[in-house]
């Protein structure tokens, strides 16, 4: 029988980092999935997680896994699929190496995604931007990161995880070619222009910071660099105290990618191509722009003024036979 630990090795170790050269992200995600699928096993089977072999994760344990997931963890169907697709890839891996338990490896690959609701996407108006970029408090150093930091996630419309990654040398803020660089999706490089009030708010930023390029951009207390909760801490914090001001803000879950979000839609608003705003965003298709355009309203209301009305006469409703009424309504 095939010990499961040197083949989940082999994934990480030659699979995912030498072959695919897969990205941090990528490998973090991976290995997240297989600590929860681990520790699941360990209590369903009464086995350490060394000990396991590849046949004891089958598909009615994986299929378990991962309504655990969603019932007792209350992940959403994403974060179930996005963890189904880490397994799969290591089943994949496994069947060349492991052709022994081709039939186990089968039937999980043969475990399907879960569809879900695709709800509209929630963004923040400009009124809504505004109110929450004028919280930090600007006699902290604190509150002078978090302003610089929530100047670049809106403009910029940058991941949580791109943000946090930013370093000072990935800043150029010389002469009209001021720009952010960072290494998104895929490994693929882009540099995002700034506009004159974020470079001049990020000059006086750098001012206050040691000049070391390899040093975050946006650093935590201790210097190191911000974690995902942290930003998205600092967001919360500034969401809730803008809705006193904009009241609209407390019915939000203001979020980095909601930022993210809300620069797309400012972009659609202002006419901008969805090829250039996928760009923009570091999308692998301009397709998964049409996202936005589903929450633009203003651009539908603006194609209906664009289209003529019905000229079909408007007909008169006639109630039918009351005894025929009375036997529809049963």
């Amino acid at each position: 029988m095939t010990t499961l630990a040197p083949l989940l090795e082999a994934f990480f170790l030659e699979r995912l980092q030498k072959q695919k050269r897969a990205s941090p992200h990528t490998i973090a995600s991976y290995r997240d999935a297989f600590r929860l699928l681990l520790r699941f096993a360990q209590q369903r089977l009464k086995k350490p997680p060394s000990e396991l072999l590849l046949a004891d994760l089958d598909a009615p344990l994986i299929s378990a896994f991962l309504d655990e997931l969603e019932s007792g963890r209350k992940n959403s169907v994403r974060t179930r699929n996005a963890r189904l697709a880490a397994i799969r890839s290591f089943f994949q891996f496994a069947a060349t190496n492991a052709p022994e338990h081709s039939a186990v490896i089968q039937r999980v690959l043969a475990i399907p995604q879960k569809r879900f609701d695709r709800k509209i996407v929630e963004f923040l108006t400009q009124q809504e931007t505004d109110a929450l970029l004028a919280q930090p408090d600007l006699t902290t150093w604190i509150g002078r990161r978090d302003r610089a930091l929530l100047l670049v996630a809106e403009q910029t419309g940058l991941r949580v995880s791109e943000l946090t990654h930013l370093k000072r040398q990935d800043v150029e803020l010389a002469g009209p070619s001021a720009c952010v660089r960072c290494l998104g999706k895929g490994r693929k490089q882009r540099a995002t222009p700034l506009r004159k009030e974020t470079v001049a708010v990020l000059r006086a930023w750098l001012k206050e910071q040691p000049d070391i390029p390899s040093d975050p951009l946006f650093p935590s207390q201790r210097g190191g660099m911000m974690s995902r909760d942290a930003v998205e801490k600092r967001i919360k914090k500034c969401a809730a105290r803008a809705s006193s001001t904009c009241a609209s803000l407390g019915n939000k879950r203001v979020s980095p990618h909601v930022l993210r979000h809300s620069r797309a839609v400012r972009m659609l608003e202002a006419g901008i191509d969805s090829a250039v705003i996928a760009l923009w965003l570091g999308h692998e298709s301009p397709e998964t722009t049409h996202i936005y355009l589903d929450a633009d309203l203003a651009a539908k209301a603006r194609a209906l003024a664009k289209t003529a009305p019905s000229t079909a006469p408007m007909g008169r409703y006639r109630p039918p036979d009351e005894l025929l009424a009375f036997l529809t309504a049963l």
